[in-house]
Parts: structure tokens; C-alpha cells; sequence
């Protein structure tokens, strides 16, 4: 099979979820192949993605801890959800047995998955395919209520902008640091020092991606003060984070730009709510 990445025969969408799922959903999206396939570079986020290429069954891809290769065949039309860390749909499983995993969303919704599979494909267009499947994520995150407040919590106090040891977030959640660790596996997949190091790139691919500038505290420039800015100890901790995480280098990953990835897709409307959370205030230790 050709291999073809040329973003002239190919098209990715990204779009803010619905009001409804914005506790739950970061990003929602429509891709699209040309006549070549087109060889997708998943990265771990810290949640969990829901794809539904239309024609073909629904899967789902769990919390990932290093990249993942996918070739999207040629002229296929995919409806993706990316979820936030804990935010998980209903399943019948702990996270932690989905990590690194790709499964077909049959064995964990049953028929309906197929049922929204076919709902999926016999929409009139991709747009109205989205719509179909964000209304069924709000009805099915109203029946099982709100996603655990605790993890919520702890999700959005391990983002990258204000560092907090694990043991102190504990202590903050009143919970012992076995039972976040617990929580987190559950619900998250992966453990806090795990999730905290996931969102720690996460974060310096948002402030890369929105062509920021290095606060220049440390008196690094360019990459390296992004990479300060975010917590690493310096542009090497940031590659090697890189690599592992991606597969790639920074530069290769970013295409040598600061204001998009090599891949020329747009990811504002994933990346600006991300950096929202910088306005969140500090523990107190």
C-alpha cells in the first residue's frame, strides 16, 4: 500500500465538543483521506479517543503511553471524540485493562455501537454524523452522572503550569497517595506520575502549537524556554520526553515551526482550552 502524509490530498477538522460534553470532551473532529492512505501518529493525552470511520465498525483507543501508527486507508471519512484524562464514556472495564489497547467499540457497547455505527454511515454528511455522535456521549454521560469529582480534580491539578509533587496532591485530596494511585488506574489508566508526565508535553505542544513566547525566567530561548516554561529541567529532558512519548524529535514533530505540527493540521480548538487551565491557582504547600 502507498503511503502518502501530503495535506493537499487529505483534510482533518477540529472542533470545540458541544456545551454539553465540555466537562468531558476536549476535542472533537472529521478526517478525511485522498486517493493515497495516510499514516495517522497517535500520542498519548491522558485520555481515551472514540473513532468512527464511516462504512466500517467504531473502535475505540485507549489511554496511550507511547505513539501508535495508524494507516488510514484511501478515501475514508473517520468522526473522532478525544476525551479528557478520567472523562471516560461508560465501559464495562477499568481503564488500566485499556491502556495502549485498540478495540472494537462492539465488545464494550455491544449493539449499540453498531447501531450508532450504522446511524454514523447513513448520515447525510460528516457534520451531521458528528452531531449524532456527541448527542449520544451527552445522554449517555447523563445517565452515569458526572465523571468522579476527586479524579477531576486531580486531573486539572497535575496540568503542567503550576508542579505539585504526588504525594501533596494527595494531601490536598485528603486521600493517601495509594488511593490516588488507585483512583487514577481506574479511571485514568495510567498512574499520576505517569498522567502528570503525559500532560507536561501535552503542555508544551499547546504553548508550541499557539506560537508562544518563553517567558525567558530561566533565560532560555526558542524550544528550550518552552520546555522550562512546562517544567522540564532543559531542552534534553523535553527530547528525550519527546522520543518516548512520540517517536519523534521535537523538531520533527513540529516541522521546525512553533505555530503548527509537521503534520499541517490545526489544532486550536484542542490545544486553546488546554491552555486555559494555566489560570488555575497554585497549591498552597
Amino acid at each position: 500500500m502507498e503511503l502518502h502524509n501530503d495535506p493537499e490530498t487529505q483534510s482533518y477538522i477540529e472542533r470545540p465538543p458541544v456545551a454539553e460534553l465540555r466537562g468531558a470532551v476536549r476535542t472533537v473532529w472529521i478526517q478525511r483521506t485522498g486517493a493515497m492512505a495516510y499514516v495517522q501518529r497517535h500520542m498519548p493525552t491522558g485520555g481515551v479517543e472514540i473513532h468512527f470511520p464511516v462504512g466500517r465498525s467504531p473502535r475505540l483507543l485507549g489511554p496511550l503511553t507511547g505513539p501508535r501508527l495508524e494507516v488510514i486507508p484511501p478515501f475514508t471519512t473517520l468522526i473522532g471524540v478525544r476525551l479528557h484524562p478520567g472523562a471516560a464514556p461508560p465501559l464495562p472495564t477499568s481503564l488500566e485493562d485499556l491502556v495502549d489497547a485498540e478495540l472494537d467499540l462492539g465488545a464494550l457497547w455491544g449493539s449499540t455501537a453498531e447501531r450508532l455505527g450504522e446511524a454514523v454511515a447513513e448520515a447525510s454528511n460528516p457534520d451531521t454524523a458528528l452531531l449524532l455522535v456527541q448527542d449520544h456521549l451527552v445522554s449517555s454521560f447523563q445517565k452515569v452522572g458526572c465523571p468522579d469529582p476527586l479524579v477531576r480534580e486531580a486531573v486539572l491539578r497535575l496540568m503542567p503550569w503550576h508542579p505539585v509533587d504526588v504525594g501533596s496532591l494527595a494531601e490536598h485530596l485528603a486521600i493517601s497517595t495509594s488511593q490516588l494511585r488507585r483512583r487514577c488506574l481506574e479511571l485514568v489508566g495510567i498512574s499520576p506520575k505517569a498522567l502528570q508526565r503525559t500532560l507536561r508535553f501535552q503542555g508544551f505542544l499547546a504553548l508550541a502549537q499557539a506560537g508562544a513566547a518563553p517567558s525567558l525566567r530561566s533565560g532560555a530561548r526558542g524550544l528550550a524556554g518552552l520546555a522550562v516554561d512546562v517544567g522540564y529541567a532543559d531542552q534534553a529532558h523535553l527530547s528525550r520526553e519527546c522520543v518516548r512519548l512520540t517517536g519523534l524529535s521535537p523538531s520533527e514533530l513540529l516541522g521546525g515551526s512553533f505555530d503548527r505540527c509537521a503534520c499541517g493540521h490545526d489544532h486550536v480548538a484542542s490545544y486553546k482550552p488546554f491552555l486555559a487551565t494555566r489560570a488555575v491557582q497554585p497549591l498552597a504547600l
